[in-house]
């Protein structure tokens, strides 16, 4: 047995996500478990250094998690031959400039989305890096939920027969700051600081009804900035810029109609924040971010329009449950497991590439131009140069 380190430069973890989802439950994770073990017997050993703009951020996050290697030099960890992979959980704005940077040092790349701020940028990212010869992914942490897990089991198998549509809710009411701090950080409300609900989940939107039910062909979006004045970490008030709710629809291939609304202004009544409704000619579904419930065909109640008597039936109760039939470990630290695996070996695949990322970006860009042109756009198809 070989032990496999692998020195990871995690740029911008010292933000909520990256801390939590990518350097806790995700990297200290896999130390903590050993690592990760290949079919003959080697293990890859992770071992991060945490980079960052603001010293003392990096430093304390560095002695919370007992890692003694941080810096605030990118530039010298780009430098170092040991570090074989670039992560990167900055903002929006500065994602490009450090990703570019870390192909040009021959740098592998595993990074959140949006890959970019514009689709041009993105599919030049993902045509560098093949350029480069760097293996390369994008995070698309949904796909690993174990409610979205239970769903494409539904869908492999045929349970929906003809798919008809898809209905997406997801949100919830992020306080405006006066009364209450608000949970999101006040750049997500300006534009010019890469802030939008449209940028932030069609990204994630794109990737799910690729990978689970068929191409995204054309997208219809409204987007609004419903609250146009917040209060920032600072108590001081500012105008917002960007959206904070889209309603959009999506044509998917095959004549699927999926229905989407993203909000940041909305409170919840149904069973999770994010809620996915499958119809199709033999059954439906509704996934949660961990549950799913089915409900067959010859299942199906029959409900008759009558308001003049009470509703008679529980439709909520009416419903299957999907049983989990497996364990479900974090979809953040399951997808850093398979990139790394694909980085430490030449026969485990990894989809999810910088291309991935560019088309998530391409479907925010053409929502928003939709948006502003109030009209059905049609998606190009992306692809690398040869």
């Amino acid at each position: 047995m070989a032990l496999i380190p692998l020195g990871i430069i995690m740029n911008g973890v010292t933000g909520r996500m990256g801390t939590n989802q990518h350097l806790i439950r995700s990297i200290l994770a896999i130390r903590q478990q050993g690592g990760v073990k290949l079919p003959n017997g080697d293990v890859i050993m992770p071992d991060p250094i945490l980079v960052g703009r603001q010293e003392h951020k990096v430093k304390a996050l560095a002695a919370a998690h007992g890692l003694e290697r941080w810096s605030t030099d990118l530039d010298g960890c780009l430098a170092d031959p040991y570090n074989t992979i670039y992560f990167d959980s900055q903002t929006t704005v500065q994602r490009a400039q450090g990703v570019r940077k870390a192909i040009a040092a021959g740098k592998h790349i595993y990074c959140e989305k949006p890959t970019a701020e514009s689709m041009e940028e993105a599919l030049e990212l993902a045509n560098l890096a093949k350029k480069a010869g760097v293996k390369n992914g994008v995070v698309q942490d949904k796909l690993f939920l174990p409610g979205l897990i239970k769903l494409k089991r539904l869908v492999d198998s045929g349970f929906f027969g003809r798919i008809l549509s898809i209905r997406m809710e997801f949100g919830y009411w992020v306080f405006e700051g006066d009364w209450q701090p608000g949970q999101r950080p006040s750049w997500n409300y300006r534009k010019e600081d890469g802030g939008g609900i449209i940028v932030d989940m069609f990204a994630h939107w794109r990737y799910v009804l690729d990978n689970i039910f068929a191409p995204v062909r054309s997208v219809s979006c409204l987007g609004v900035t419903h609250v146009p004045e917040r209060i920032d970490e600072n108590g001081k008030p500012y105008n917002c810029t960007a959206d904070d709710a889209a309603y959009a629809t999506f044509e998917l291939e095959g004549g699927i109609v999926a229905q989407v609304n993203s909000s940041w202004t909305v409170r919840v009544d149904r069973d999770d924040l994010l809620t996915i409704q499958v119809d199709g000619t033999e059954g439906s579904a509704v996934a949660g971010l961990r549950d799913c419930k089915s409900q067959h065909r010859v299942n199906t109640p029959k409900p008759v329009w009558n308001p003049d008597i009470p509703n008679p039936f529980r439709f909520r109760e009416q419903w299957e449950h999907v049983p989990d039939n497996q364990l479900f470990d974090n979809g953040f630290k399951i997808q850093w497991e398979q990139f790394l695996k694909h980085v430490a070996t030449e026969d485990t695949p990894f989809p999810w590439d910088l291309l991935e990322g560019a088309k998530g970006t391409q479907l925010a860009e053409l929502g928003l131009q939709s948006w502003r042109e109030r009209r059905w756009i049609d998606l190009p198809e992306l692809t690398l140069e040869k």
